[in-house]
């Protein structure tokens, strides 16, 4: 699963409410989910700019996500959004593929030794009871 945290560069109280989205991400998504941050209308004019890149990288430094600057209006960045998330989903539920194979191997082998152990145990006592008959 991914989620976009989209603010618009423009605007710093769409920034400020990223905090409350993460907050509310980690209380009722997977501990695994893939985010990336968002600043929108990278296209705009500087004198409209209220939120500098570098504080969008930083925030996202600070939650270890990815973070790019994007406009919808010119499509800058839009597809490489939208690219970045599927392969980091796509290797995470790569990931969790080569775990659970290892579980299920690690469990055949362990369900094998088992068997092996019983079957051993088997022999034994039917060698116990061939000697007593013997002796007897």
């Amino acid at each position: 699963m991914g989620i976009l945290l989209v603010y618009d560069v423009t605007d710093e109280s769409s920034f400020n409410n990223i905090r409350n989205w993460i907050r509310n991400i980690e209380q009722h998504a997977s501990d695994n989910v893939n985010k990336v941050l968002v600043g929108n209308k990278a296209d705009m004019d500087e004198s409209k700019r209220a939120v500098p890149t570098s504080k969008g990288q930083a925030l996202a430094d600070e939650y270890g996500i990815k973070f790019f600057e994007t406009s919808a209006k010119t499509n800058l960045n839009v597809e490489e959004v939208f690219f970045s998330i599927a392969r980091d989903i796509k290797q995470k539920l790569a990931d969790s593929d080569s775990k659970a194979e290892v579980f299920q191997t690690q469990s055949k082998l362990t369900n094998k030794i088992r068997q092996q152990g019983m079957q051993q145990m088997l022999q034994n006592q039917v060698a116990a009871v061939e000697l007593r008959s013997m002796m007897s």
